[in-house]
């Protein structure tokens, strides 16, 4: 099945996804596959200290279990509008709230439509309250209509399977079970003449193959020959040749993915490429359209990607989108980005938190530990490992680049970056007088700086080369050094360490006093 002629796919559309849906054509998307915030972990689910999330997402626990259904049923309702006829989608979920989605997509999709709940054991063990560890999510597959998309997907056979059933060995190691070669019924032709003195027929049976491919399979050591007189031979199912178990809806093969993994982001709800794979393979074929509304760290794109799927995919956070577009760079995808904060002025209006993880971020920098972060460095170059502090201010005066020398100094550092949009004169006096006399260099980096050479970087990974960052000053390479490579050799901007987040309280605290100085505004 071809795309659809008049949708854009290979996008990644940073912005509220129920605003992002509303846009898209009736029946255009093949898959939805979508893994929103869990009901159950309102704490867990702000995910990079990303504000954008916080407004997003508080609103929905204020009213309890309803008003998290009413958020989740504005979306769903876009999503079985805009899958096509044969289109499938799979909503991610866990107990706290599994049930109350299920009643919420019978209603949308009709409960006809329902085809599996599919129970994914993610974890071996999981101590805590009393009552049984939970140990498993959920996914619940439903379809558009009867004439869905569907291919038979062969997973691992279970251990236990294996040992009983795959009882001998070769020489060389291979495993293999003797299945019969004479199926029931008498024939006339080749297959039921005798081989090597066994007549099938006495016994009502056929060989499965005529005499001369039983001899090419004998002679290839293809036959099991029982040692028991008058046994029948038969033929050697090897393990490594068997085409594995058809999917059942118990999933226990796929382990979560844990802190080695090397496909692990630092995501903390990220799900494996493998389960993924399964989905995708299961559920949509080469060329078909596949949507993540919560996309996060970019998993189902990724996957899409490498599975030759055309896709889209949506996420609220500045965070989450960039980490997908490096993501997807390095798999040599050049996705087209909509809604990131790009401009000056887009920039400016970004809430605080969310303005210093793009800035840090924008430089591939690594964002600081908290209690590193009191002291004034809110994260690190890429290879220098130096200082820097993020203002989202105009006009930043001798005081911040005083305050700034002491913690670089502090550090055991020799040269560190401010960031902000303008700089007084005192500071660059400050700047210069801290170089001469302490032998501490301090770079006063303005926002427009980071902008033009992001632009620059930007261009050249659409056309596929090496960024020229020749016109960079020296004294600002430092901090791009990490962005000469091309974007597919270049590593994934890591995020934030956990404890860098602001806890949600904080957050939520600051989203509500920003929303009472806006109503406050509003009324003056």
């Amino acid at each position: 099945m071809n795309p659809v002629g008049y949708l854009e796919t290979g996008v990644l559309v940073c912005d509220d996804n129920l605003r992002a849906l509303a846009q898209l054509p009736p029946e255009c998307v093949d898959l939805v596959y979508l893994d929103p915030p869990f009901f159950s972990n309102r704490h867990y689910e702000v995910i990079w200290g990303d504000e954008a999330e916080v407004r997003s997402f508080e609103d929905r626990w204020e009213g309890g279990i309803q008003v998290y259904l009413d958020w989740m049923e504005a979306r769903l309702r876009h999503l079985h509008r805009i899958l096509k006829p044969t289109g499938s989608l799979y909503l991610h979920c866990d107990a706290a709230a599994g049930h109350y989605l299920k009643v919420l997509m019978d209603s949308i999709f009709g409960a006809q439509r329902f085809v599996n709940e599919v129970i994914w054991k993610r974890t071996g063990a999981h101590s805590g309250k009393k009552g049984y560890g939970p140990a498993h999510d959920t996914l619940l597959f439903y379809s558009k209509s009867e004439d869905f998309y569907w291919e038979k997907v062969r997973g691992p056979y279970d251990p236990a399977y294996i040992a009983s059933k795959f009882t001998m060995r070769e020489v060389d190691g291979r495993r293999y079970q003797p299945i019969s070669l004479t199926p029931a019924g008498t024939r006339g032709g080749e297959t039921g003449k005798p081989w090597r003195g066994i007549d099938p027929t006495v016994k009502g049976y056929h060989w499965k193959y005529p005499p001369s491919r039983l001899d090419e399979l004998d002679a290839e050591g293809q036959i099991y020959w029982p040692q028991k007189a008058g046994g029948m031979p038969r033929l050697k199912f090897f393990l490594d040749e068997a085409p594995g178990m058809l999917l059942q809806d118990v999933w226990t093969d796929i382990a979560p993915i844990n802190a080695r993994a090397a496909e692990r982001l630092g995501y903390p709800t990220q799900k494996p490429e493998v389960l993924l794979e399964r989905v995708l393979r299961s559920s949509s074929a080469p060329g078909h359209i596949v949507l993540d509304p919560f996309c996060g760290c970019g998993t189902t794109v990724a996957v899409a990607e490498k599975l030759q799927r055309h896709w889209i995919g949506i996420d609220i956070s500045q965070q989450a989108v960039e980490i997908m577009k490096a993501r997807l760079n390095k798999l040599g995808a050049k996705p087209t980005v909509y809604g990131l904060a790009t401009s000056v002025e887009e920039l400016r209006r970004l809430p605080p938190f969310e303005f210093q993880h793009r800035m840090i971020q924008r430089v591939m920098a690594t964002p600081s530990l908290r209690n590193v972060a009191d002291m004034g460095i809110d994260g690190r170059s890429f290879f220098e490992n130096l200082p820097i502090q993020v203002k989202q201010s105009e006009r930043v005066g001798r005081n911040v680049v005083d305050n700034f020398e002491t913690a670089v100094e502090r550090d055991g550092k020799h040269k560190g970056y401010v960031v902000a949009f303008s700089y007084t004169r005192g500071a660059y006096e400050e700047a210069a007088r801290s170089k001469r006399k302490r032998g501490i260099e301090i770079v006063l980096v303005k926002v427009e700086d980071i902008v033009n050479v992001g632009d620059l970087i930007d261009s050249a990974d659409r056309e596929g080369r090496v960024p020229d960052l020749s016109r960079v000053s020296p004294d600002l390479m430092g901090l791009f050094r990490a962005l000469q490579a091309s974007a597919e050799d270049r590593e994934v901007p890591p995020p934030p360490p956990p404890e860098s987040k602001p806890s949600a309280s904080e957050l939520f605290a600051s989203a509500r006093k920003k929303r009472e100085a806006q109503q406050r505004m509003s009324l003056s």
